[in-house]
């Protein structure tokens, strides 16, 4: 979301999602000169400068989380990208800068120039919004560069994708789950280093018994395990893996907010012809500040529908209640997942961000018929999922090999 006097505009979260990790009071400065550094990366610095006007570009896309915290770790990645694109001699020429701002203006439904402005009015210097843009160009360069042979898409790959995400047919699977806190940098490097020792596990009960003793989860007393879902409910990037992978197979490891995930493939089973691939989610989040999951529920279970929680917002700062209607690929990893689980008007009261308990309710879903199916636009986002699963991958290795120091 974009944010201009205090307004809030939808259409631009969904590019934060790999960016939120919890929620605090992104206020809180270290009293030190602006342009001191404070973290040094291998033989980069990171200033505090730098970190404030990323908490101010963060709060002005409307960003939710600890943003200092998440400020510190993606200028971190940021110093590790660009290193890496010195190295492949990956230079951001003006045009593709101008292109990636223009993308990022194109989401939140404005041109260019007001977005600039925008970001002017909420403190974000050009500098630094351009830095920004930069990171994410040169990253995105570096992933082809290096994985682009290695994340070819076969035909078969793509007849299989349409049959299952169309009308033709459907799938539903059967995944485990071990999902793993990574609130702080401690806490990641540790989940980091337990994901690759799960990911060496062969067979389904190494799994469940990983997922009893690591995972925090819900699933985690039944080793997991989680019933059937219908495939095309899955986050995306979850669903090009699931769609690669024998029974038994792991995923890469998810970052979602707060935590890594990895998933194992139990079975899956093609159906016959249900329902159309869905195109478009509506949900709604409201934040409850303090509350326990006890509490959440209750408030639930007063409300029917979507619509209902309108009243309950009623009196209460704007940013409590959000609703949004989005694309199934930019939809947080985390909610997506619940939101596989829901059916219209369902609620969910498993998340939380930062202090904040979350009641996900699902208000509905829009499908599309597979004649409407693109088949270069299925080879593109599969081949895109692939090389983007490979890219975090590889900074989760430059983060391991990295000298991180802070020097405040």
């Amino acid at each position: 979301m974009l944010r201009r006097s205090g307004r809030l505009f939808p259409g631009l979260a969904p590019i934060l999602a790999a960016l939120v990790l919890a929620a605090a009071d992104p206020g809180a400065a270290i009293a030190q000169s602006r342009f001191g550094p404070v973290i040094r990366v291998n033989d980069k610095a990171v200033t505090q400068y730098e970190i404030n006007q990323r908490i101010l570009l963060l709060r002005a896309l409307g960003a939710p989380g600890d943003l200092a915290r998440e400020a510190r770790q993606k200028l971190i990645d940021e110093r590790l990208q660009l290193q890496a694109a010195e190295e492949l001699g990956i230079e951001a020429t003006d045009e593709m800068l101008q292109a990636g701002i223009d993308e990022y203006a194109q989401r939140a439904n404005t041109d260019a120039a007001n977005f600039v402005a925008v970001m002017r009015q909420n403190g974000v210097s050009e500098e630094s919004l351009n830095d920004f843009v930069r990171a994410g160009v040169l990253w995105r360069e570096v992933a082809r560069t290096r994985f682009a042979p290695r994340s070819q898409v076969s035909e078969d790959e793509v007849d299989r994708a349409l049959a299952l995400a169309g009308t033709a047919g459907g799938a539903r699977v059967l995944v485990s789950e071990i999902i793993m806190p990574a609130r702080n940098p401690e806490e990641l490097a540790a989940a980091e280093a337990r994901v690759a020792e799960i990911s060496q596990l062969r067979g389904i009960d190494a799994f469940s018994n990983a997922a009893r003793r690591y995972s925090a989860s819900r699933s985690a007393e039944a080793g997991g395990r989680i019933d059937w879902l219908s495939l095309s409910d899955l986050p995306p990037q979850l669903r090009s893996e699931v769609l690669t992978l024998p029974p038994g197979g792991i995923t890469e490891p998810l970052r979602i907010p707060n935590a890594v995930a990895i998933f194992q493939l139990r079975a899956l089973q093609e159906l016959p012809p249900k329902r159309p691939a869905t195109v478009a989610v509506d949900y709604t989040l409201f934040s409850l500040p303090g509350a326990t999951e006890a509490e959440a529920q209750a408030m639930a279970s007063r409300v029917d529908t979507c619509d209902d929680l309108y009243g309950e917002a009623k009196g209460l700062p704007e940013e409590r209640l959000l609703r949004e209607t989005r694309a199934p690929a930019d939809i947080p990893a985390d909610i997506a997942l619940e939101l596989a689980r829901l059916d219209d008007n369902e609620v969910s009261t498993a998340l939380t961000r930062g202090d904040a308990r979350l009641v996900l309710m699902l208000c509905g879903r829009t499908t599309e018929t597979a004649e409407s199916l693109d088949r270069g636009a299925v080879r593109r986002q599969l081949s895109n999922q692939r090389a983007a699963a490979y890219a975090e991958a590889y900074l989760a290795e430059l983060r391991a090999d990295a000298v991180i120091v802070d020097v405040r």
